[in-house]
């Protein structure tokens, strides 16, 4: 894709995002690799109603470059990038289910999502929560760094998931199969629901794995 191609995708898929309920107001970002940099929404935008021309080009080296100020979750989506080779985008949003589940006190800080379904470990894998920082702050980025690429998504505590993926449709969809799948857990909680087998998990990752 082109640039020019790339901005339009990034406000086609934000707005679709939007308009389903998985952003509301100015709430969460997104970035794209580019050969020589990188696209990402503007601060304080609305994933609903971007301007394809004002949207933030970054350099090679992070500098910010053209259209608006990028968003002041940078650190999370740089850290993705350079820990996971070849990530293409980044997606971080405030959905519902996804950030409840980031609010218990009794989510599993390994494996906040639980294998409910084989489409999560397909296109999610596990996904560890990570300690609550202040939006906005460059240690979010740390954290992110600490777990030196072995996943493709984390939950952030009391804020929300950050999804990674080799193009920008694949971290959009699955950024969207963790909100499905934090709403299954929610709508089983107290019923036992049940979780795919080791084996199962196994097999999936073996078949699968480059669908992250």
């Amino acid at each position: 894709m082109t640039q020019d191609e790339l901005r339009e995708e990034l406000v086609r898929l934000s707005r679709s995002l939007y308009d389903r309920g998985f952003s509301v107001g100015s709430a969460g970002n997104i970035s794209v690799a580019l050969p020589d940099g990188w696209l990402m929404t503007p601060t304080n935008s609305c994933l609903g109603f971007l301007d394809a021309d004002r949207i933030s080009r970054l350099d090679r080296d992070w500098n910010h470059v053209g259209g608006d100020k990028p968003s002041k979750e940078v650190f999370l989506h740089r850290a993705f990038y350079e820990t996971r080779l070849g990530t293409g985008a980044v997606v971080h949003l405030h959905s519902t289910c996804a950030t409840a589940l980031s609010c218990l006190d009794d989510v599993d800080p390994q494996d906040a999502i639980p294998p409910l379904t084989p489409y999560v470990v397909m296109r999610v894998g596990r996904v560890p929560l990570l300690p609550y920082v202040m939006p906005g702050d460059p240690a979010s980025g740390d954290l992110i760094r600490g777990l030196e690429g072995r996943h493709p998504a984390v939950l952030l505590a009391n804020h929300g998931p950050v999804v990674s993926g080799r193009d920008l449709r694949s971290a959009v969809h699955a950024a969207e199969e963790l909100e499905e799948t934090a709403k299954l857990a929610i709508l089983l909680a107290g019923r036992g629901g049940r979780r795919l087998k080791d084996s199962d998990i196994k097999a999936l990752k073996a078949r699968y794995a480059a669908m992250r």
